[in-house]
């Protein structure tokens, strides 16, 4: 019996030993083999544990869509430590509120950011060292032991795998939530909660080493993590853009890189709808999918006309629970305004004040329970309590 826990991590390494030479993601112009990123990651996650950084230390990620980020999250699991992929778009107030928040012992970010990083630094006591991606600027002051270069690590540091012993229970990420109604919670998710959702979501997608997955939403963004996440467990490829602002640029992608894959939300699915997409060949693509808001039963039609033949995945998604429900695809006609059912392997179910379970057609507060549900959130007890019940998340 193989006792050896299944990490995060490992999703990059299996697909590595499997299949090395395979194209693993596409993004600025380059290709790059798993063989490639796993030398890669392994570089950084040495130099991270040369620098102190120990298991279940925190590491912000803040940088946008792009190879470095690819790398530098698989770098941050390999050396045990927490990764927390922070918006590229972030202010600085805020951005200093999330490492007070979860006493991040590194930052990972663009040289141009210098100064930003400068200002961080000095306001995050915990905060021991930067590692800067892309050419030092010429103003930025010379190099201290609290400066690293991603460039000089690659061109420097072994491509051994470091030795990683952790628990499947052991921390993995944090996901932190927008704050729109108060300050930002980091949703804590372990290892089992990541390989559980990301296992659960290739099942009814059905997701084959053939695939080929267009990315175009934040890796900030739980729904955009799990497109690497999920597309590198099952060794397939990921093309990686920085965002849909360009669609057409987008949509040639698809064409050329025969995509079978494509993520979406509701307002990119309205920019597809007022396009006229007879130019680009599509015949590759296999399957869709929305999350986030719900899509309009009127919307789920038009997609369907826009796309024939593709299968169109409706979904529904807390960060809490990265996906809760899911339609399966042949209810779409009966059930267009549904939310779906539970995804394969968890429970889901209304109740009502009292904590009784409701019938059909009664209204509720939803309630979720599996493997996915997140562990709690960082540091905030109160909040945390208030979402669980009995071992569920409503």
């Amino acid at each position: 019996m193989n006792n050896t826990p299944y990490l995060v991590n490992h999703f990059l390494e299996h697909s590595a030993l499997r299949s090395p030479d395979k194209v693993a993601l596409i993004c600025d112009g380059q290709r790059l083999t798993y063989a490639r990123i796993e030398a890669m990651a392994n570089k950084l996650a040495n130099a991270l544990r040369d620098n102190s950084i120990c298991p279940g230390d925190r590491i912000i990620i803040f940088l946008p869509n792009s190879v470095e980020l690819v790398v530098s999250i698989f770098a941050v699991l390999k050396a045990q430590a927490v990764f927390a992929v922070i918006n590229a778009t972030t202010k600085q107030d805020k951005l200093l509120f999330l490492a007070r928040n979860c006493r991040a012992k590194a930052m990972i970010l663009p040289a141009r950011q210098w100064q930003l990083a400068e200002n961080i630094q000095a306001g995050a006591s915990s905060l021991k060292f930067t590692v800067f991606t892309g050419k030092k600027p010429e103003q930025m002051p010379k190099s201290s032991a609290r400066h690293l270069f991603f460039e000089d690590i690659q061109d420097s540091n072994e491509d051994t795998r470091p030795p990683c012993i952790l628990a499947e229970q052991d921390l993995a990420c944090l996901i932190y939530t927008s704050g729109s109604t108060g300050d930002p919670k980091g949703v804590m998710s372990g290892h089992d909660n990541v390989v559980f959702a990301a296992s659960s979501i290739i099942t009814y997608l059905e997701n084959r080493n053939d695939d080929i997955v267009l990315n175009v939403l934040p890796l900030s963004f739980d729904y955009g993590l799990y497109q690497l996440l999920m597309t590198f467990k099952f060794g397939g490829t990921l093309v990686l853009e920085k965002s849909f602002t360009f669609p057409a640029q987008s949509l040639g992608l698809m064409a050329s890189e025969r995509v079978t894959g494509f993520p979406a939300v509701p307002i990119m699915f309205s920019i597809l709808l007022n396009m006229d997409l007879s130019s680009y060949d599509l015949s590759g693509l296999r399957y869709i999918s929305n999350t986030a808001a719900a899509l309009p039963s009127g919307h789920i039609s038009q997609i369907r006309d826009k796309f024939p033949g593709v299968t169109l995945y409706s979904m529904y998604g807390l960060t809490e629970t990265k996906r809760t429900l899911y339609l399966p695809p042949a209810q779409l006609d009966k059930r267009p305004d549904s939310v779906g059912i539970p995804i394969p392997g968890t429970e889901a179910w209304v109740e009502d004040e009292s904590g009784k379970r409701l019938g059909s057609g009664q209204v509720g507060e939803l309630v979720v329970r599996g493997r996915h549900v997140m562990r709690g959130y960082w540091e905030n007890p109160e909040a945390t309590a208030r979402r669980f019940r009995d071992g569920s998340d409503p």
